[in-house]
């Protein structure tokens, strides 16, 4: 394993430095790819049956830089791209990146105020978005500056095209397909585009992706699990987020492989769109093993040829069962941030790690497991103000030392300066150092396997999306007239990720946990929604006045711990029932649809 890691990071650090020396961007090495294999297929969209070869993903995107080129962006311009995962998603960014371009990349799920908010915060001049989403930008467009330019790509809903909106597709048909004639002076360490990451801070930061961080993110996970040019890989998983866009599209657009999109993971077609294509490795989160778990045993799940599948979150309790169901060989289980500059790869199959780090080698990839006070997740210090790292089986906080000038070891933090700060601390592993702070808990074997233990703070894991507690807190508080609410996340059985939960205070018993519902639908999306509620006198604070959510989170929902009113949300019927110990047993046995 040392001597596995240490080549892939050795490997991978010599190939970025070669393209930054020579000014390369991805757009560049994309180009490399085109000429070597024009007419291989490149994207291929499940849900559709469109397949583009490298040559036609090419000509898309020089369309979209030169139409954007015409139409008066210049490089450093943002253009906010709120599209369903599809081809046209993959061209768009490329394109804007070839005319240097940053896209700022929306989840599809946002609606109203964040959305507002995200789309206000990237500076956006331009919006493209994707006819299905048309609704949902209709809902903002009061709210967004007149000067926003907007494009429709895709079928036009039944309502027709909105005021003010150009129609993309047939723009991009009367453009030359050649190359820029001048193509903008970009390097590796220039900005790509932005992913929107959900974080402490409540509403979604846009974390800033340079180039080489796209490359480092897509190259460790190739060399990691021994991927290759012929491989085909089937991704499933959103392309607003990092997994499905760089770890996945990355082997496309940077190693030639041929990438299966599916805009929305399905558990009844995964495996007979891994037939149909002839996929070789597929990604996953912790919950699409799960939910393919739970599918009735089907004749594809037998005819396969996948041998990897890669991400992170699969539950040590069902990672065998898994692979010795579905035959796949290899699990490559890693961990990383969008941001973080301290990814790890269990490259082994080691169940249950999410990677592996040198107790032999640290100085050669400078990430360590520190103390903090996992109430406040503050850092322990030692008598000489630096960080105690932590020793075999504690738990701590992943941190990665900062160097600018490493690619492996930069942090490009986010658009909002203060959101970047709040991540960096000082003299961690030395005086006066600078250091990234995950906000997640690890914990660390003899052998240097490392174990996910808890996303910290005020960030919890859903249905594969990070839910922002502040965010959720702040639409509860204001819904219900400024009352306190504390929103965390609790572990329901056999169940991957963490399920919110609410406390409300509620003095008086007025509160209607079903009238509440209904505002709630308006303004969250489907995974931020509480799954339950607690009703109870007061909300206990600090003397800061933060409110106290570690008791909260020890009682979680069992009507055992607890005399306050507690509420499940049946999703099958659309509404919250009263908990009590009856509907306690069945949720921990499974009987609901979660």
């Amino acid at each position: 394993m040392v001597n596995g890691g240490l080549s892939v990071l050795i490997r991978v650090r010599l190939e970025l430095r070669r393209h930054q020396r020579a000014r390369h961007t991805i757009p560049q090495i994309f180009q490399a790819v085109v000429q070597r294999q024009p007419e291989r297929l490149a994207l291929v969209d499940a849900g559709s049956g469109a397949c583009w070869t490298f040559a036609q993903l090419d000509a898309y995107s020089n369309a979209v830089a030169n139409l954007f080129r015409r139409l008066g962006f210049a490089p450093g311009d943002v253009v906010a791209i709120f599209m369903e995962g599809r081809p046209e998603f993959v061209g768009l960014w490329l394109g804007l990146a070839k005319a240097g371009v940053e896209a700022a990349l929306l989840n599809v799920n946002l609606r109203r105020e964040p959305l507002a908010f995200c789309l206000g915060t990237s500076g956006a001049k331009a919006l493209v978005f994707g006819g299905e989403l048309a609704a949902a930008v209709a809902e903002v467009s009061g709210q967004l500056g007149k000067s926003l330019v907007k494009f429709c790509s895709g079928d036009v809903g039944p309502d027709g095209v909105l005021p003010d909106t150009q129609l993309l597709d047939p723009l991009l048909k009367e453009t030359s397909t050649a190359p820029l004639a001048q193509p903008p002076g970009k390097g590796m360490d220039d900005r790509l585009f932005y992913i929107y990451t959900s974080g402490t801070t409540g509403l979604p930061k846009a974390a800033i992706i340079v180039h080489s961080r796209y490359y480092r993110i897509a190259a460790f996970g190739h060399y990691s699990y021994s991927m290759q040019a012929a491989d085909v890989l089937y991704d499933c998983l959103p392309l607003y987020h990092s997994a499905g866009n760089i770890m996945g599209v990355g082997q496309c657009l940077i190693y030639g492989l041929t990438v299966v999109l599916r805009k929305k993971f399905s558990a009844s077609r995964f495996w007979d769109d891994c037939v149909k294509y002839n996929c070789t490795v597929v990604q996953y989160i912790g919950e699409i093993c799960r939910y393919l778990l739970k599918q009735p045993v089907r004749e594809a799940e037998g005819r396969h040829r996948v041998r990897l599948a890669v991400g992170n979150g699969l539950r040590p309790s069902i990672w065998e069962e898994f692979t010795e169901r579905f035959g796949v060989r290899q699990i490559g289980e890693f961990y990383g941030a969008t941001e973080c500059n301290c990814s790890i790869a269990n490259m082994d199959g080691k169940v249950g790690s999410c990677g592996f780090n040198s107790r032999i080698l640290p100085h050669v990839y400078p990430i360590r497991l520190v103390k903090v006070n996992e109430d406040t997740m503050e850092l322990l210090r030692d008598a000489q103000g630096l960080c105690i790292p932590c020793q075999t089986g504690e738990p701590g906080l992943l941190v990665g030392q900062i160097n600018q000038q490493d690619p492996l070891r930069r942090f490009d933090g986010y658009i909002s300066e203060s959101a970047t700060n709040k991540k960096i601390a000082h003299s961690v592993f030395r005086k006066g150092d600078s250091a990234y702070l995950s906000g997640d808990v690890l914990v660390m074997d003899e052998l240097g396997y490392m174990y996910f233990r808890d996303r910290s703070g005020d960030t919890f894991r859903w249905r594969g999306e990070n839910v922002s507690t502040t965010e959720v807190e702040g639409v509860l508080s204001r819904l219900l007239g400024q009352t306190d609410v504390a929103v965390y996340g609790v572990a329901v059985p056999g169940v991957e990720g963490k399920a919110g939960m609410a406390a409300i205070a509620d003095p008086l018993g007025q509160l209607s946990p079903n009238a509440l519902y209904d505002e709630l639908q308006k303004v969250l999306a489907p995974y931020a929604r509480p799954l339950f509620l607690r009703l109870l006198p007061q909300v206990d604070t600090t003397g800061t006045f933060k409110i106290q959510k570690t008791r909260l989170q020890h009682e979680g929902f069992d009507p055992r711990q607890t005399s306050d009113r507690l509420f499940f949300l049946d999703l099958k019927q659309g509404h919250y029932l009263p908990l009590d110990q009856g509907v306690y047993t069945r949720i921990c046995s499974g009987a609901f649809a979660l």
